[in-house]
């Protein structure tokens, strides 16, 4: 698909002052000064796969390519789960509290299941082969990684991603191939049943993936998250180091061979003449395909830096998007812009999720894609038109305190789902939080600019209130569907922070007399500001903004409406549990299965639990070691339902570590 192909969709996504959107990727043929590439000879895509897989499969990131996280597996349900008890448990040994030599560890890492193994990446970069019905070591491969924190604050792993080939030769090796991506850049190819070096892969079973970070190199291309797997393309983004410096890698997204690691295509979301003055607008996070269509689904992110957008004034059309490649080519063939001139980075962190609904009557192939502001947008995935209009309404404008910024006057909001979180005005105040504070949080709230949704960041008082902003709304878990009944899970946080620009001099005076990470300083390097992102909260840590923090949501994707909602998880501070009508923020998404059940971990209190899908009733729940920030994964081997969630942590919800993968099924009577 040429650039006559392109969709419409991709003019339509400025605000109506820019002028047209007409930067389109660089297939690999046309890549300038990138490496030479290889045309894609063997299979793409398969026109004849279902959008949802005939057989339960858990064999990607989010289950399935569709991104649905659902299985169609009924052996547990809403009558028996009560039942559920731990099966097996494994412990990596690689975990960090940072008060070592070695960087805290954030693990996240869906476990894999395929080949009748369960596979595991560990936040020491190691891959880890177990039996899936007892946790027996299979084998383990260590990839003998720097351990240290290149692009990001901690050690992170999202876990690995797996390919076969589709014929296997019996007897040849890496016809199964399983892919590890490392904060230093490097993607390993493994024999699935062994685990040894795929030779032919790359150099040595090894791809140096930082070859090709050739522009503004202030960080490795960190692959933290595993590869999108489709047909015969192994497709990768990267992870950078967020609000450090203005010039940054321009994004881009790669495909590679998953035999040989041969570069296929490139696709390039900056246009080149702003390579020089900005960067980013990568996408760090899963992607989506769709099999029938031969499209890959990219969530990308904000361009740098995340709060001054001065060095940037020009149109990106990609960035902070969802745009849809031809898998083949690289090349656009639509493309959706959910913030224009992004200020506040609200990178589109999650997959967007492929599903097909009835709405008026008429079958759509749609896609939804969920946001840090707690938005669903909702498009034709074929074209990216709108499903339910998407209106551009009227943003905030600057108060003229920052220098060189310019600010789009229009900002799309989806009419269908409502919002997940009011952003209208300012949220309503904790009044115990207030009192124990002596009104601080009510001084606070008369002292943070906000005009509503999209108010830009200023330098003038305490800075501009932001509900929600990079902790809030929807986190990289995404939506999980239901295809029996067309529903929509999703969890969200409530969170309400405020950010501050603070002017380059001022900025390196204060950084020099406090820990900069206590205070919430970031330092934009090579802008005219820094800038300062922190939570609401009173003297003694207690949120400002009322409760709850977190709920898990039901939406019924046949007309837009809101099903349930309520809570999820429970709130935590100096080791006390709030109740749990309060909610906890989330991070990590859910599962859904056709038992009627929805299982998720993401809250602050450790816990793992099970839901009903018709009403939103708790039925289940569990302790584990840590946070289960990892999407679960719902399989079945030799009979038998298994449900799996990595048990690892993540310090934005509290400081507490793991290494725990916790599997669950029922008693075998």
């Amino acid at each position: 698909m040429g650039a006559a192909a392109v969709s419409p969709a991709l003019a339509q996504q400025s605000p109506p002052e820019d002028p047209a959107a007409s930067e389109e990727a660089r297939p690999a043929t046309e890549a300038g000064d990138q490496p030479e590439t290889t045309a894609p000879e063997r299979r793409i895509a398969d026109p004849d796969a279902p959008l949802v897989p005939a057989e339960p499969v858990w064999n990607t990131f989010h289950g399935q390519l569709n991104a649905q996280k659902y299985s169609p597996l009924t052996q547990i349900d809403a009558s028996n789960v009560g039942r559920l008890e731990l099966a097996w448990e494994y412990h990596t040994g690689d975990v960090s509290d940072g008060s070592g030599e070695l960087p805290k560890t954030v693990w996240s890492a869906t476990p894999v299941f395929a080949n009748d193994t369960l596979y595991l990446g560990t936040p020491f970069y190691r891959v880890i082969a177990l039996d899936p019905a007892t946790g027996e070591e299979k084998w383990s491969f260590d990839s003998a990684s720097t351990l240290k924190a290149l692009s990001q604050p901690a050690l992170k792993n999202r876990g690995v991603a797996y390919w076969e080939a589709e014929s296997p030769v019996a007897g040849e090796p890496c016809q199964k191939i399983v892919y590890l991506g490392t904060m230093d850049a490097r993607l390993y190819a493994l024999d699935a049943n062994t685990g040894e070096l795929c030779e032919g892969f790359a150099d040595g079973g090894i791809l140096n993936v930082n070859k090709w970070n050739t522009t503004n190199t202030t960080f490795p291309f960190s692959l933290l998250q595993p590869p999108t797997v489709a047909g015969d393309h192994v497709i990768m983004g990267w992870a950078g180091a967020d609000w450090q410096h203005a010039e940054t890698p321009p994004g881009n997204v790669l495909s590679v061979d998953p035999e040989t690691g041969e570069l296929q295509w490139v696709f390039e979301t900056i246009p080149r003449e702003m390579w020089d003055q900005t960067g980013t607008a990568n996408v760090w996070t899963a992607m989506s395909v769709d099999e029938g269509l031969g499209l890959v689904y990219l969530p990308v992110a904000s361009p740098s830096p995340n709060y001054w957008g001065g060095n940037r004034t020009e149109p990106i059309p990609f960035a902070t998007s969802t745009t849809a490649l031809d898998i083949a080519t690289g090349e656009p063939v639509w493309s959706r812009q959910w913030v224009h001139h992004d200020l506040w980075d609200y990178d589109t962190v999650a997959a967007p999720t492929l599903v097909d609904i009835t709405v008026d009557g008429e079958e759509i192939p749609a896609l939804i894609q969920a946001t840090k502001q707690a938005f669903l947008f909702v498009v034709d995935r074929r074209t990216g038109e709108d499903v339910w209009p998407i209106e551009e309404r009227p943003v905030p404008s600057g108060d003229g305190s920052v220098e060189g910024e310019v600010y789009a006057q229009t900002q799309p909001f989806p009419t269908k789902p409502p919002p997940l979180l009011d952003q209208a005005e300012k949220a309503d105040i904790w009044t115990i939080a207030d009192i124990v504070g002596f009104g601080g949080c009510s001084r606070l709230w008369d002292d943070l600019w906000y005009e509503g949704m999209y108010t830009p960041p200023t330098t003038r008082g305490e800075g501009t209130y932001t509900y929600p902003d990079s902790a809030g709304g929807v986190q990289w878990g995404g939506v999980a569907f239901d295809p029996e009944s067309q529903t929509a899970i999703v969890n969200f946080s409530h969170v309400a922070q405020y950010i501050e620009l603070i002017p380059r001099e001022e900025f390196e005076e204060l950084k020099e007399e406090r820990e900069v990470a206590e205070l919430g300083l970031h330092p934009q390097e090579g802008a005219p500001y820094g800038m300062q992102l922190r939570n609401a909260l009173n003297w003694l840590g207690m949120p400002c903004w009322e409760p709850p923090y977190g709920e898990l949501a039901a939406i019924d994707m046949t007309t837009g409406d809101i099903k349930w909602r309520g809570p999820v998880g429970a709130s935590q501070k100096y080791g006390f549990y709030m109740p749990e009508s309060m909610g906890s923020p989330t991070i990590g998404g859910p599962a859904v299965t056709a038992g009627g059940l929805i299982f998720i971990g993401a809250s602050m209190d450790a816990k793992v639990r099970a839901y009903s899908l018709e009403t939103g009733e708790e039925l289940w729940s569990d302790q584990v070691e840590a946070p289960a920030v990892a999407n679960p994964a719902v399989y079945e081997y030799q009979g038998r339902q298994y449900v799996a969630f990595a048990a690892g942590g993540n310090p934005i919800l509290k400081d507490q570590v793991g290494d725990q993968l916790a599997v669950y099924a029922l008693p075998e009577d």
